[in-house]
């Protein structure tokens, strides 16, 4: 039995299949499970229940396990997955596999296999996390909640994987309210997000592209290190937002992931390529942006309904109920290897999208 339990999810809507994994798993290696019959409410089991593992059946009503399977891995790319089928073929194999499947296994699955795979890949996932460092996230905004309103979500998976997380904002947004309530606010959001923040001053609506706007960032950047930055968009009207943008990419120019969110002020130029699932995350979201309370009366895009339905929206090009759209600069963090068939097989830290893929190749 292992020194600390397992928590297993299992996604299986034959009752009798469920059971007897059920069974196995409880009393031969004394696992916490939680079954769910379908593939609705997956992602946000997966934030509430923080499983080691994840079984999931082939086919389930409503979803694909397969389309599962790349919804896991957006949020939890180091998480364990077996997929599970009654109707093994070379093309479901194949997929699972390219779709970062852990293991494919073929039912009636034998108690003794299904708990020495089980055992084998969490105690292998736990060595892994151990000996690799939590990702670094730094998020960049030109004022007040425009980090918020961006990733919040994003920032908001981040932090329940573990990643640190720091918020640079570099005005206070005196043009858009009071300098003082926004900065108090500003602190709140970070606090609540458990994020570091980097509040400077620089002046509202006239922020340049170049220093001192390139000389704070890299200031920030060398202090904190990120592996993963999150701006502005080019494809923006506000002036402030582009000048950013512009100051990130020279600032950053090492790090090794990079990538532009979305604004209320997005031109229809945004033309994000990678759909960040955040469901399980939009509440806190949600709550990030009702700490902008001076802003939620003049501001329409603060809507809760508004944050939801965009988020809806964007979730159509990617995988779960919600999504949050990036326009990928670069992402040095990749692995990428020619398949049999000519294209190209991404793995990404951010998670990746078909239409990413399709773009690539």
């Amino acid at each position: 039995m292992p020194e600390a339990s397992y928590r297993i999810l299992i996604i299986e809507d034959d009752g009798d299949v469920a059971e007897f994994l059920e069974t196995v798993l409880r009393r031969r290696l004394g696992c916490e499970v939680r079954v769910l019959r379908d593939a609705v409410a997956v992602l946000m089991n997966v934030n509430d229940f923080d499983p080691d593992l994840v079984l999931t059946d082939v086919e389930l009503p409503g979803a694909n396990g397969l389309e599962v399977l790349g919804s896991l891995r957006e949020i939890k790319p180091d998480l364990p997955v077996v997929v599970m089928t009654a109707h093994a073929s070379v093309e479901y194999a194949v997929r699972a596999l390219r779709d970062r499947a852990d293991e494919f296994l073929q039912k009636p699955i034998p108690g003794a296999l299904l708990v020495s795979t089980v055992q084998r890949l969490v105690e292998a996932a736990r060595a892994k996390r151990a000996r690799s460092p939590r990702r670094r996230v730094l998020a960049i905004g030109a004022h007040p909640d425009d980090v918020e309103i961006g990733v919040g979500g994003t920032l908001a998976a981040h932090a329940a994987a573990g990643d640190s997380i720091v918020i640079l904002t570099l005005s206070r947004g005196g043009r858009g309210g009071d300098a003082a309530d926004r900065q108090h606010e500003s602190l709140a959001s970070a606090e609540s997000l458990g994020a570091r923040l980097f509040l400077e001053d620089l002046t509202d609506t006239a922020i340049p592209n170049n220093d001192p706007t390139v000389g704070i960032i890299e200031r920030v950047i060398a202090e904190t290190d990120p592996t993963i930055v999150y701006t502005h968009s080019r494809n923006d009207r506000h002036q402030d937002h582009r000048a950013v943008h512009e100051a990130t990419l020279v600032a950053s120019r090492r790090v090794a992931s990079v990538a532009c969110y979305q604004s209320p002020s997005s031109t229809i130029d945004f033309r994000p390529t990678r759909f960040v699932t955040v469901d399980g995350f939009t509440d806190m979201k949600l709550g990030l942006l009702a700490q902008f309370a001076s802003q939620a009366d003049i501001r329409d895009y603060l809507a809760p309904d508004f944050v939801l339905s965009a988020a809806r929206y964007w979730s159509r090009f990617g995988t779960g109920t919600y999504s949050e759209p990036l326009e990928v600069i670069r992402d040095a963090s990749s692995i990428t290897a020619e398949r049999g068939d000519g294209e190209f097989a991404t793995v990404h830290n951010l998670g990746t999208t078909e239409t990413e893929k399709k773009n690539r190749a």
